[in-house]
């Protein structure tokens, strides 16, 4: 399966896929301009070998690139067939077999019939969702699951333009955050909504226009679930735990520890047939979805929490906030990552109550706990926080270790 993002680049990098692709007697299925998880979807749907997507996801206009899947849209990592690629490509072996052709497919209906079955639309009712796709790709599902929805749904930078004309699609930037807030408090919005470019992460806001971790929503989809699939088992990351921890065990679910990322992540959750997964960066798991994530999912089912409980995104989430006050993720660049990492393990480590190295390292301690990990993609260091029910003694800690660093 091949798609591509609105990048200006995407049409020539899928041309070349494409032609490498059938010059080795490939058969390449085009779903033409999606997000990574339609071409996920495309996978699974269509019993393909694997997927391609052309895309910089959130990087500025003048990146691109591919994510590229196997059979059942199982992650490729480095363990998986990533330096095996690699190899080739330095190499330049071609493998030149004929039966290679390229076709368009529409997946389209079926992908936004899978959207829906996460859903009970019985129990909608009207909601006013304004939406910030960045003028990325995510207007394209939201399009396709509007005419399904009893939603009023407010867009703004809704077109798909490679230019970024409203800038890069990141809603993690602080600039793009207070468009958003702004736009939900302009129109009397239920919930915000925004995406980055390739829309495989989603960022919530409430009715207030107030920004939500993704930490909490990891909270609340777990508690979701839960109640549909007792005993289920749920996938979280290390970096903040402890709402996550409690809300699955007041569910009855098993809670399991994985590594940050999405290779982790899938990996860990098909180990142990998990029914959901969620890490604090806005990446959402579903076992129903192959395992992999979607910027889609998480949203309709909090719309379907706002209607069927008559509470407020505040209220769903505020009790949490106030139980387990938390930092959020905070970088630093260093000149040596393991030594500052080394250096505060050996600041913390003799009062801690527990030690864990899944990821970096986390501490815990009677009240208060943090992670500190060196970036995979970056040269810096990601510290997170959080306390029970004391946000001064949360953020006294983070200013403490900040000035460590």
């Amino acid at each position: 399966v091949l798609g591509r993002d609105m990048r200006l680049t995407s049409n020539e990098f899928a041309d070349a896929v494409a032609k490498g692709l059938i010059d080795a007697g490939i058969e390449v299925l085009d779903i033409g301009m999606c997000g990574t998880e339609m071409v996920y979807f495309a996978t699974m749907h269509l019993n393909a070998d694997g997927g391609i997507m052309v895309t910089a996801s959130h990087n500025p206009a003048d990146y691109n690139g591919l994510k590229l899947v196997r059979e059942e849209a199982r992650p490729i990592s480095a363990d998986t067939g990533l330096v095996d690629i690699r190899k080739l490509a330095e190499s330049d072996e071609r493998s030149e077999r004929d039966g290679g052709k390229r076709t368009e497919v529409d997946v389209f209906d079926a992908y936004i019939d899978h959207m829906m079955g996460y859903i009970d639309t019985a129990g909608l009712r009207p909601l006013k969702l304004l939406v910030n796709a960045g003028n990325g790709c995510a207007s394209i599902a939201v399009d396709g699951l509007e005419k399904r929805l009893p939603f009023e749904i407010v867009k703004i930078f809704h077109e798909p333009d490679g230019t970024f004309p409203n800038g890069i699609p990141n809603p993690m930037l602080l600039e793009n955050q207070s468009v958003t807030a702004e736009a939900v408090v302009e129109h009397g919005a239920d919930m915000g909504i925004a995406w980055d470019g390739d829309f495989d992460r989603c960022f919530l806001f409430d009715e207030n226009g107030g920004f939500i971790e993704g930490y909490y929503i990891v909270g609340l989809l777990a508690d979701s679930i839960l109640l549909r699939e007792a005993g289920g088992k749920i996938v979280h990351d290390p970096r903040l735990t402890w709402n996550t921890l409690d809300i699955v065990e007041e569910r009855g679910g098993t809670a399991v520890q994985s590594k940050s990322g999405h290779s982790f992540i899938k990996e860990k959750m098909r180990e142990v047939d998990a029914i959901y997964g969620g890490e604090m960066s806005a990446h959402h798991y579903f076992r129903d979805f192959s395992y992999a994530d979607s910027g889609m999912i998480p949203w309709l089912m909090v719309a379907e929490l706002l209607c069927k409980s008559g509470k407020t995104l505040s209220e769903l989430v505020g009790q949490r906030i106030e139980q387990y006050p938390a930092s959020g993720e905070i970088n630093r660049k260093v000149a040596d990552q393991a030594a500052c990492i080394q250096a505060i393990r050996d600041r913390y480590e003799s009062d801690a109550v527990s030690v864990d190295e899944t990821d970096g390292i986390s501490l815990e301690f009677a009240d208060w706990r943090f992670n500190l990990r060196s970036s995979n993609t970056e040269p810096v260091i990601r510290l997170y926080v959080e306390s029970r029910a004391d946000p001064k003694l949360m953020q006294a800690r983070v200013e403490e270790i900040l000035s460590l660093l």
